[in-house]
């Protein structure tokens, strides 16, 4: 029987001829040292200068830094009789989108998770749904891999927090075995479109697509009502949670190291957002 692979994509022609321009200029210790002296100095720096730096002669400086401005990482001025060398501005977000770009981190990620399991309703939070939304709050805690709290928020402060129409609980048979919710980022009006989002799920139901689930309703409602872009923090060592909102469409953005401590210890988090196609 025939093994069915993934498909695999391809990167057009014209990026791929650029990206390999950009790299085999790089592939040179001393342009490689030029350029971080040219990038660490913002007002620019003279050709004479960088000979200083490098230790090179001024003929082979000026060849480096002429390959450097061909491909487009550096500018080229005169003032007076001296060259000023100063950094493409573009090109610092140009290389790690490269790098993206080549690794396959740019390519569609999907909508929201598929295959939802039929025997999980999700619906909007209601008044009554309170308590078992503070206990599966406390469960969450008590794994040490959910979040920074260490008590259960109020309910108060949870309404008053959460995006009134962007809270959602998950049932199996009439219980509620999970939640979601969604949070403002700021108040400023630019960002009224952003929000934090959170998913915690009852300890006796993990591992039964109850996540997944909520995942697909947080995702879907979010983009139906605008909500442009949704971002997580996520404890490094919590990899199914990780697995679980890139499988929603969230993309890693980096991770955030040492950014607070739970009980006494320093923790990393992963940040993740997820850019509504949509809006």
């Amino acid at each position: 029987m025939a093994i069915a692979l993934p498909r695999a994509q391809v990167l057009p022609t014209g990026e791929a001829t650029t990206y390999a321009e950009w790299f085999a200029c790089l592939a040179e210790p001393v342009r490689v040292r030029l350029l971080h002296a040219v990038a660490t100095t913002p007002k620019g720096i003279t050709i004479g200068a960088l000979t200083e730096i490098l230790g090179t002669s001024q003929s082979t400086t000026s060849h480096h830094v002429r390959k450097l401005a061909d491909v487009g990482f550096v500018r080229l001025h005169k003032e007076g009789t001296a060259t000023i060398v100063t950094v493409n501005e573009a090109c610092c977000a140009g290389l790690p989108h490269a790098a993206d770009a080549v690794m396959g981190l740019l390519a569609p990620r999907p909508c929201c998770p598929d295959e939802v399991p039929a025997d999980v309703t999700v619906r909007a939070l209601r008044p009554a749904d309170w308590t078992a939304v503070r206990r599966i709050y406390a469960e969450g805690i008590s794994t040490g891999l959910a979040t920074f709290e260490t008590t259960v928020p109020s309910r108060a402060s949870l309404d008053a927090h959460w995006l009134p129409e962007h809270r959602w609980v998950a049932e199996i048979d009439g219980e509620v075995v999970g939640w979601t919710a969604a949070s403002p980022v700021s108040t400023r009006e630019c960002y009224a479109g952003v929000a934090e989002t959170t998913v915690y799920v009852a300890g006796g139901y993990r591992g039964r697509g109850v996540g997944k689930a909520l995942l697909h309703k947080q995702v879907t409602e979010a983009d139906a009502a605008g909500l442009w872009t949704l971002q997580a923090a996520i404890f490094t060592e919590n990899r199914a949670s990780i697995a679980l909102h890139h499988a929603a469409g969230y993309r890693t953005v980096g991770i955030r190291e040492r950014i607070a401590k739970l009980d006494g210890v320093w923790h990393d988090t992963v940040l993740i957002e997820r850019r509504s196609p949509i809006n």
